[in-house]
């Protein structure tokens, strides 16, 4: 048997895949909370996509790559099929995103439809676990334990069930993050049970078809800092169910001022000058000052009158001045 390394670059992959799938989870549990409050139907679909998107893909996913980064064999160089990796990819998003439609989208049975719910995820996130796997070409053949893969798929189940419990019921910032965190643990605890039911057996070395690991990290990287950037530009864009009730209160004021036969809007009372205050008993009264006369206002000064004179094909102008 071949030996086989899943730390190859130390402790450093298995924290970035856990920093992900913490952030992915996070992310996805926000756009639940929305999708709880969505207005319409539209923006139920909306918020769904998203939350799938940001589970399945970042959560999940992207973990999982990550995570393959420190997998190494002895004696042999790792490919990956292109095109399965990016089914892969599809796999879990699409299988997240029917558990939430599941869940959160129906009425009543509330608790069968969460565990049908996870049984759809869950056995979506195994699927896509696998179907990365047997993306990977090595020179060696590949067997794995049934026992720690029924494991595997049973962490799968639980974990996504537990993700949709948590995406019907959390809606503070502290649980939502400790409940990210989590949801973290249970995706790593999945891959590294699955990664652990592995065993290659040597074989002579043959060429190996495939894109290496580091080649594929570049397009996926930028795909993630895009996604998660567009996930919290979406986030922070959308109005909230506080900012709906403003908006629907000043509506509702407005509609109500330009309303046929509304009584125009009152203009405050003038305070009346109060009289000044009586001397005290014993006294004499205080005379009152009358006001300063004004200035007459200014007579305007007549403009005096110009003649113009024409001397030798010019023009001059001059004024007439009042002899002295």
């Amino acid at each position: 048997m071949a030996q086989i390394n899943h730390f190859d670059h130390g402790w450093i992959t298995p924290t970035v895949s856990y920093v992900l799938s913490v952030l992915g989870s996070l992310l996805g549990l926000i756009c639940a909370v929305r999708l709880r409050s969505a207005p319409s139907t539209g923006w139920r679909v909306w918020w769904l996509s998203l939350a799938a998107v940001a589970i399945g893909g970042t959560g999940i996913w992207t973990m999982h790559f990550v995570a393959m980064l420190g997998f190494s064999v002895a004696g042999t160089p790792i490919r990956y099929d292109v095109g399965l990796t990016a089914a892969s990819a599809i796999i879990a998003v699409v299988t997240v995103g029917l558990g939430l439609v599941v869940a959160l989208l129906g009425e009543g049975a509330r608790r069968i439809r969460i565990l049908i719910g996870g049984l759809l995820a869950g056995l979506g996130v195994a699927a896509m676990h696998y179907t990365g796997m047997a993306a990977m070409h090595l020179n060696g053949d590949v067997h794995y334990a049934t026992g720690r893969v029924t494991e595997s798929v049973i962490i799968a189940v639980v974990a996504a069930s537990v993700a949709l419990w948590l995406t019907l019921t959390v809606s503070k910032p502290i649980v939502i993050f400790a409940s990210a965190l989590v949801m973290g643990v249970a995706v790593n605890g999945m891959h590294f049970t699955g990664m652990s039911a592995m065993s290659v057996r040597e074989e002579p070395a043959t060429p190996l078809s495939g894109a290496t690991a580091s080649s594929l990290l570049i397009p996926i990287g930028v795909a993630v800092i895009f996604g998660v950037l567009g996930l919290a530009y979406a986030l922070q864009a959308a109005p909230t169910e506080e900012d709906r009730a403003g908006a629907a209160y000043l509506e509702s004021r407005r509609q109500a001022q330009s309303a046929p036969g509304a009584a125009p809007a009152a203009a405050p009372a003038r305070r009346p000058l109060s009289p000044p205050p009586s001397p005290p008993a014993g006294q004499p009264p205080v005379a009152q000052t009358p006001p300063a006369p004004q200035a007459p206002p200014m007579a305007p000064i007549p403009k005096q009158p110009t003649r113009q004179t024409r001397l030798g094909g010019s023009n001059w102008t001059y004024r007439d001045r009042t002899p002295r």
